[in-house]
């Protein structure tokens, strides 16, 4: 039973340390870009998109399509950005252990 205790704390403590990796990946911002910089989006370590910044010279009426495909590009190159600092945030929580994708801890 004495081993089963000590389960249970370490649980509890990883439940607090997950905690505050999320509270951290909430508050952090990463940003992506496309276009060697002229459209650029900003997320959240969660990947809530928070803003888009397009250069003015991309505003062209006559050529939406390059606009339009360049706000994607960013948006996935900041969604690439987000997820890696959730997996960096975690590996510091579970101290590298390679836990399953998709593994909701706490459980």
């Amino acid at each position: 039973m004495k081993n089963l205790a000590g389960m249970m704390k370490q649980a509890a403590q990883m439940q607090t340390r997950m905690k505050e990796a999320q509270d951290r990946l909430a508050a952090m911002e990463v940003e992506g870009e496309a276009g060697n910089g002229l459209v650029r989006a900003r997320m959240t370590g969660k990947g809530v998109l928070k803003d888009i910044h397009i250069a003015p010279e991309l505003a062209d009426p006559q050529d939406l399509e390059t606009l339009q495909d360049l706000i994607v590009a960013a948006c996935a190159d900041a969604r690439k950005k987000s997820e890696a600092a959730g997996e960096e945030e975690m590996k510091k929580v579970t101290g590298g252990l390679n836990l399953p994708p998709g593994l909701d801890l706490p459980f």
